[in-house]
């Protein structure tokens, strides 16, 4: 971690915290979600540059010590995919591997869909390819207490996450998302509520990790993060019929919450994701969580530098 450099880079007149290790050639551009931040691909920086790899981790726009945009309730999903494509440019790196996860994993997905000149292949975990629109998630078909529906109704999440600490918000939602269940409050409660004090972190994340992670989330609080992605998920791409024609891979924990919202299982399962993303390769971890880079990061380490070393640039 020493190791790791840290500086920051203007982009389109936004300036941008980037992580970096590594000296090599080819570089991995590491691309975060929420509750996360730069600091969630710790364990998988380190490992791709004793690999050989340039290792480039960020914080989004408005997110932990990168700037806000001027009006973050105007931002959507496809600022962020600029936003990658940008950095590259800026950082005057060609063509790059790009690594997702969550929120990120969708914005991964999306760069080659657009700029298909920028990326050699990708990887992304957690969230199969999803085009934002009405239809990304399927809010309907869930209780009307989803926490993404719960989240996209302006002002709610800010009253519900004001009532505690950055530090213990970051905590709820960690421990929340690392179960195996959708979280869904009941009529009188809010997604904090849902969260027992009593509970643990999980044993894979350390008091450490969730100084550093609130430390950065207390710099940039959630405004931008509950507009993008959350907010913006329904906000048409403007892409009809997108494709990801570069060699991609998917990991999945089979114990993901994700995995249990309306339709996704079978939407990777099937295979029918593969019409967006033909060349994919899907690997299931079975004990995996929504954190699975986190939680068994040797082993994902290993099937990320062994998809790398079988790309060209």
């Amino acid at each position: 971690m020493d190791n790791i450099q840290h500086s920051h880079v203007e982009v389109k007149g936004l300036k941008l915290h980037v992580a970096e290790i590594g000296t090599g050639e080819k570089a991995v551009v590491f691309i975060h979600g929420f509750p996360e931040i730069w600091y969630t691909w710790r364990y998988q920086m380190i490992a791709v540059a004793n690999a050989g790899y340039r290792a480039i981790a960020f914080d989004s726009r408005g997110y932990g010590l990168s700037d806000h945009p001027a009006e973050p309730e105007k931002s959507t999903i496809m600022d962020l995919v600029d936003e990658v494509k940008d950095l590259l440019d800026t950082l005057g790196i060609n063509k790059a591997f790009l690594i997702g996860k969550d929120s990120g994993a969708i914005v991964a997905n999306l760069v080659p869909a657009v700029y298909p000149e920028k990326v050699a292949s990708l990887i992304t975990l957690g969230i199969p390819f999803m085009n934002p629109g009405p239809s990304a998630i399927q809010n309907h078909l869930l209780p009307k207490g989803f926490y993404i529906t719960r989240w996209q109704e302006p002002g709610r999440a800010e009253a519900d996450f004001g009532r505690f600490d950055v530090k213990s918000v970051i905590r709820n939602i960690y421990i929340l998302f690392s179960k195996t269940e959708v979280p869904v409050a009941s009529d009188d409660q809010e997604i904090m509520d849902l969260f027992n004090p009593s509970t643990p972190l999980p044993p894979w994340f350390s008091e450490e990790d969730l100084t550093a992670y609130a430390s950065l989330y207390e710099k940039s609080g959630f405004r931008f993060a509950l507009q993008v992605p959350y907010r913006s998920l329904t906000v048409e791409s403007g892409l009809i019929d997108p494709k990801v024609n570069v060699p991609a891979l998917l990991i999945m924990g089979e114990k993901d919450y994700c995995f249990n919202f309306p339709g996704m299982e079978d939407y990777i399962r099937s295979g029918v994701v593969k019409n967006f993303v033909p060349d994919l390769e899907i690997i299931y971890i079975p004990e995996g969580s929504h954190f699975v880079h986190e939680q068994f990061p040797d082993e994902v380490n290993k099937l990320i530098i062994d998809f790398l070393d079988k790309q060209s640039i």
